[in-house]
């Protein structure tokens, strides 16, 4: 079930909602508790049930192990159990996600003969997974306390951070679930909630669709591009996978309001970062966080020389690049975001940036990014090198006409058309585009983004209008519902 769908926004979500606060208020809050996750189960299992099974099953076998933790006492004992919880966790990763990638591989290059699985990815397992291994390896650490069946299943399914994230934290989100203070509807929370829903639904349904449209004809069309169009193209898909990400963090977000639950900060305005590092602690802010703890600080970090931390800084993006998804593609991202990220560090680069302008540097940033995204975008290092191509050698000249005509096509533009405007449009059809395009960017560097907005938020009746005819807009707007990007990875 997606937060952008009909059967979410007008059925789902106030079910989950009356049933909650309805059960608090009778004082049956462990009922209550039962009823969220219950709920949270048929918010998985609404595109098949092999996602609730795949989900449960991880849930069983983490928790077993966690009990296993507790009661054993032999610190050799516990390493063990330890130990298969890592192969159990990044074994069914492995096998529903990476499984077909490297036997394909090793297929092409020893020329053999490995079948190939006809899997479908589950939803959320590359967040679940995560969150459930950080529960195992606290409790191997005495990093928490070790919480009953019903609290870790709550906190492994709580479905507003199930299929996209943010990666919360077992003590952050169960201590919010218990606080008998939140078991009460406030007013408060439940306005900023649906102002933040309602600013991420149209980032969603009005900007990143809108996106989507010209980007999936560019990546359909890369040999008929010229320069302008495989730049257009870059950017626009820059721009989707921003307002993309970024409207589902604020949908999530909002939804955790509505049941006092403040989800973790994940996504703060990265487009304003002047360096790569400093994108990475805006982009996806709980991802780069779960690296640093269970990844880059096991390997050493920074405690083992200079060249050593390099080695892990680099590591730990090539990690990154392939959770993403199993192909070179992200591979290939991954490591190139983690070779910048290393180059920063150098002190010779750390004494040039600092006489450089933020704005530029700011402007060189997004350019390298939105490069990168296009190969993250693509299908294949062939295909992302075929579109850099037209982008450096295929000349100058018009932007190409299914580009402008896939963005005529939508109902506002339609609407100019009827108020007179369609002879402008005709003789200039690229500058509508390039004004949503422009808009769009300065929206992204010089607009706090949704949390700052929520945290100040005073409820007015300017307010109310702004909520109101974004959710109008924005759900008059759903009649083909797509997915979230990130649902993907």
């Amino acid at each position: 079930m997606l937060f952008n769908s009909y059967i979410f926004i007008f059925l789902f979500l106030p079910v989950v909602l009356l049933g909650y606060y309805g059960l608090h208020y009778a004082k049956l809050h462990k009922l209550a508790l039962m009823f969220l996750t219950g709920m949270s189960m048929w918010f998985c299992a609404y595109t098949g049930l092999g996602n609730l099974t795949v989900l449960l099953v991880n849930i069983f076998v983490n928790f077993i192990l966690v009990e296993m933790i507790a009661r054993v006492q032999a610190k050799q004992g516990r390493k063990v159990i330890l130990f298969v919880g890592l192969l159990w966790n990044i074994g069914i990763l492995f096998y529903y996600k990476y499984f077909n990638f490297f036997a394909g591989n090793i297929n092409e290059i020893f020329e053999s003969d490995i079948t190939l699985l006809d899997l479908a990815l589950p939803l959320g397992i590359s967040f679940y997974v995560f969150q459930q291994l950080a529960y195992l390896i606290d409790s191997y650490r005495g990093d928490c306390e070790k919480y009953g069946f019903l609290e870790f299943a709550a906190y492994s399914m709580f479905f507003p951070k199930l299929i996209q994230g943010p990666l919360v934290g077992h003590v952050e989100l169960i201590a919010q679930l218990r606080d008998e203070a939140n078991h009460t509807l406030n007013y408060k929370n439940l306005s900023k909630g649906i102002y933040a829903f309602a600013l991420g639904l149209a980032k969603k349904v009005l900007l990143a669709d809108t996106l989507a449209k010209i980007v999936a004809i560019g990546y359909r069309d890369i040999p008929l591009l010229n320069t302008p169009s495989a730049f257009l193209v870059m950017v626009c898909y820059s721009l989707q996978l921003y307002f993309d990400f970024s409207g589902y963090c604020d949908m999530a977000y909002g939804i955790g309001l509505f049941f006092h639950v403040e989800l973790p900060f994940n996504f703060n305005s990265p487009y304003k970062a002047t360096s790569i590092m400093d994108f990475w602690d805006r982009w996806h802010i709980t991802l780069t966080k779960f690296f640093t703890k269970y990844v880059y600080i096991p390997l050493g970090g920074n405690r083992r020389g200079t060249i050593r931390t390099y080695v892990n800084v680099w590591l730990v993006f090539l990690i990154s690049g392939l959770w993403h998804g199993a192909n070179w593609t992200f591979v290939l991202w991954g490591a190139i975001h983690g070779l910048f990220s290393v180059i920063e560090r150098f002190k010779l680069s750390k004494a040039v940036m600092a006489r450089i302008p933020n704005a530029v540097k700011m402007v060189v940033t997004f350019i390298l990014v939105t490069f990168l995204w296009s190969l993250f975008r693509a299908e294949s290092v062939t295909q992302a090198m075929e579109l850099w191509n037209r982008l450096f050698h295929a000349g100058w000249g018009e932007i190409y006409a299914p580009l402008t005509e896939a963005f005529h096509d939508l109902i506002e533009l339609k609407l100019l058309y009827r108020l007179g405007l369609s002879s402008m449009m005709t003789a200039y059809p690229s500058v509508l585009l390039l004004i949503f395009i422009i808009m769009a960017l300065l929206a992204c560097i010089f607009m706090k983004n949704t949390q700052e907005k929520v945290l100040s938020m005073k409820l007015s009746d300017k307010k109310i209008v702004v909520i109101v005819v974004l959710m109008v807009w924005s759900i008059l707007s759903l009649s083909e519902v797509s997915e979230f990007l990130y649902v993907n990875f």
